[in-house]
């Protein structure tokens, strides 16, 4: 699987424009270096449960099964106790994916899948350099955290427009890894009902889900009709690594219905599809 067969515009066009600034790349790899990307690992080797064949099995093929689908060497998952819905992807060269086990709980076995695919997807597309970078930026807005030595090492290192310019590209980079893990799970409707349960929780069981979908579809609209909705949108959101769960089951299914899904499952040539 190619990479740019994927990727949404928005991530390439946020992606060109962060590799305009003068040193970013040296600016985030010295960042890793100072903060110890080896840190990552033994965090989650002395707090979490490694997933292996032998141990929570059913994960493990799940992260083969998406790791065989995209071509991407399988990484080191863990599985750890905490009760905020999340997964995650950190390191650079040898990146973990971790999930959280409330996410495990509320998640029925096929949305697992597509959350493992999405984490490597984020694998695939090559943005685990920029993505970890991300991940510390957005943890300054943990109390405890912006009180660290942490927080004076990440502003020290990166000045503010290459940190605004990171969480513009990590929340349009989301939705290349929602298409991503649209490819493994191959079911749209998979992807609407995980972004569903993470707007509405528990409560989701009592959500109509067509009715989820037009308020997608509403949100879209006015997003792009509305100055005064995107200019909120657009505030609201800067300052997040991801985009709002609504937003995204709006694009994936804008990428389904334009064919273009479709074409790349079917191995048909770009120009023979237009």
């Amino acid at each position: 699987m190619d990479k740019h067969e994927y990727i949404h515009p928005a991530d390439s066009r946020a992606l060109a424009a962060l590799r305009t600034i003068p040193g970013i790349d040296s600016a985030l790899r010295k960042l890793l270096k100072v903060t110890g990307e080896s840190a990552i690992r033994v965090i989650f080797t002395a707090s979490a449960v490694k997933v292996t064949p032998q141990q929570c099995p059913d994960l493990y093929a799940k992260l083969q099964i998406a790791c065989t689908t995209l071509g991407v060497d399988m990484p080191d998952l863990f599985v750890q106790q905490n009760p905020v819905v999340n997964a995650f992807t950190g390191g650079v060269d040898r990146p973990i994916i971790v999930l959280h086990t409330s996410l495990i709980e509320r998640l029925t076995d096929e949305e697992v899948l597509a959350v493992v695919a999405h984490e490597v997807g984020h694998i695939h597309a090559e943005h685990v350099l920029y993505l970890t970078a991300a991940r510390l930026i957005e943890a300054l807005a943990n109390v405890a955290l912006a009180a660290s030595p942490l927080a004076g090492i990440i502003t020290t290192i990166l000045s503010s427009t290459m940190r605004a310019a990171l969480l513009a590209w990590a929340r349009r980079a989301e939705l290349s890894c929602d298409r991503a893990a649209l490819l493994v799970t191959q079911d749209a409707d998979i992807i609407g009902h995980t972004m569903m349960k993470l707007c509405g929780g528990t409560f989701a069981s009592k959500v109509d889900y067509d009715q989820f979908l037009a308020q997608a579809r509403d949100f879209q609209r006015n997003y792009d009709e509305k100055a005064l909705d995107r200019f909120w949108a657009d505030i609201i959101s800067s300052g997040l690594t991801h985009p709002f769960p609504v937003w995204r089951v709006s694009e994936i299914m804008k990428w389904v219905e334009s064919g273009e899904y479709q074409r790349l499952m079917s191995g048909e040539p770009e120009s023979a599809a237009a």
